[in-house]
């Protein structure tokens, strides 16, 4: 006989599925059916749900062991530290690409490289408040134009100021942000060669743009997903429940007029 304290039959099925057909996180899940987050991770834990990093992105199948750092940190108000990467991702040819045809079926049908999208991102350290463009390249001029307006980005949602941006130590981020931080008053920092994890906070949420959107569901064209992007962001920051904090980044800024 079951527990009167145990979730009921439903609820736990209903998240199980959630999990399965949406892949979301724990806070999601319990905000969905109406439990804690610490319930929702041990309906998950009993039911033998592999942790949504060992899942393909597309398929929900399982394709590696999952890996984690004990180590975490987090700055104490927003702007006092904001993370900048960019993700590259294979354009979609018109008429859909692999994830949507199959490899083969898209492979004979191909008949010239599309090339790539660069996602810029921003994110914020405390907040996680997050702003992506797609861009042609990653050169320098590119890079501090997108900066810039990812700072006008983050003044219209909150944070006034950025006094700190670390990125990882290309030639574009390291030489070509150096006028327009002067300018802004923003210390430039740089992780460690060959440690990516110093900027994990935009390493995380490139992945989240894979699995939310870029890969989210089969496009049928490169227009489309750039055009999926914009509403990704707004979702993200205003309504979804980042699992670190247990509330939509925009919880944690300034509120604006």
């Amino acid at each position: 006989m079951s527990s009167p304290s145990r979730t009921p039959e439903l609820v736990e099925i209903e998240l199980v599925r959630l999990r399965r057909e949406q892949r979301w996180g724990r806070d999601q899940l319990a905000a969905m059916v109406g439990v804690s987050p610490r319930t929702a991770s041990r309906i998950l834990a009993r039911r033998g749900e592999p942790h949504l990093s060992r899942l393909d992105l597309m398929t929900g199948e399982v394709i590696r062991a999952s890996k984690a750092t004990a180590i975490r940190y987090e700055r104490d108000r927003p702007g006092e530290l904001v993370h900048m990467d960019v993700k590259k991702l294979g354009r979609i040819p018109d008429g859909g690409g692999r994830r949507s045809l199959g490899r083969d079926i898209a492979d004979r049908h191909r008949d010239a490289p599309v090339g790539f999208d660069y996602v810029h991102s921003l994110v914020d350290d405390h907040s996680r408040l997050a702003y992506s463009e797609i861009l042609p390249d990653e050169k320098g001029p590119t890079c501090a134009g997108f900066l810039e307006r990812a700072i006008d980005y983050f003044a219209d949602h909150g944070i006034a100021r950025i006094e700190r941006l670390i990125t990882d130590n290309a030639w574009a981020y390291r030489f070509s942000l150096r006028q327009l931080c002067v300018e802004r008053g923003i210390r430039q920092k740089f992780i460690r060669p060959h440690c990516p994890w110093h900027n994990r906070k935009v390493e995380r949420f490139n992945r989240t743009l894979q699995t939310e959107w870029a890969y989210r569901q089969p496009f049928e064209n490169n227009t489309a997903r750039a055009a999926a992007l914009a509403p990704f962001i707004e979702r993200y920051n205003t309504q979804r429940i980042h699992s670190a904090i247990g509330a939509p980044p925009t919880s944690r800024t300034a509120p604006t007029s």
